[in-house]
């Protein structure tokens, strides 16, 4: 059975296929009629379910959406659900990265832990809805570090390292990550739907 992965990030959809391998996914580019759903939710779990709901609903597929971001406990969680658009403009990376440290400057080392958080929602089109969370703790850094990964990676050092997810290789992101460890739970709890 193919899997809809409701992303049109590149990177994403590339991090998530390789952290399902045997299961046969679909990007949302096979579907560019469908329009992507309004995420107009108040946490993470509610995005994520109205991007599932609408993506299954649209294709006859069961899908699996994720909405993910970043909390900063100095700023009050803070970009949080509004990650991507944290400037102003959707995905504008280096517009983000710069309002973060700004908002952070001054912040001593030891108050600027966050986290990545990645809630995973996955819809069958008959509306069976399941959502889970997965999380990554770390600090925020100064200044950010590395060019891997995207969004708010080189700013973010994982707890027990000392580089940034920006710095790592890949292959230790894809086993710590907030949805690597997303994708782990999802493995065992919705094994059902992910064969």
């Amino acid at each position: 059975m193919a899997i809809l992965i409701a992303t049109r990030n590149a990177h994403k959809l590339q991090e998530i296929r390789e952290m399902l391998p045997g299961v046969e996914l679909i990007g949302t580019d096979a579907f560019p009629q469908v329009p992507d759903p309004v995420e107009d939710g108040a946490t993470f779990e509610a995005n994520a379910a109205i991007k599932a709901i609408a993506w299954a609903k649209a294709t006859g597929l069961t899908a699996v959406a994720d909405d993910s971001g970043l909390e900063v406990d100095a700023l009050g969680g803070a970009p949080g659900i509004h990650s991507a658009r944290y400037a102003g403009v959707h995905g504008d990376t280096a517009a983000n990265n710069a309002k973060l440290l700004h908002e952070l400057e001054g912040v001593e080392a030891s108050k600027r832990t966050a986290r990545f958080v990645c809630a995973l929602a996955i819809a069958t089109p008959e509306g069976v809805v399941k959502t889970l969370r997965g999380a990554c703790e770390g600090a925020i850094l100064v200044d950010a570090a590395g060019a891997n990964g995207f969004g708010y990676d080189p700013l973010f050092v994982p707890n027990g390292y000392t580089d940034s997810f920006g710095v790592l290789p890949d292959a230790v992101k894809a086993g710590i990550s907030h949805r690597a460890k997303a994708f782990q739970a999802a493995r065992e709890a919705w094994a059902d739907f992910l064969r």
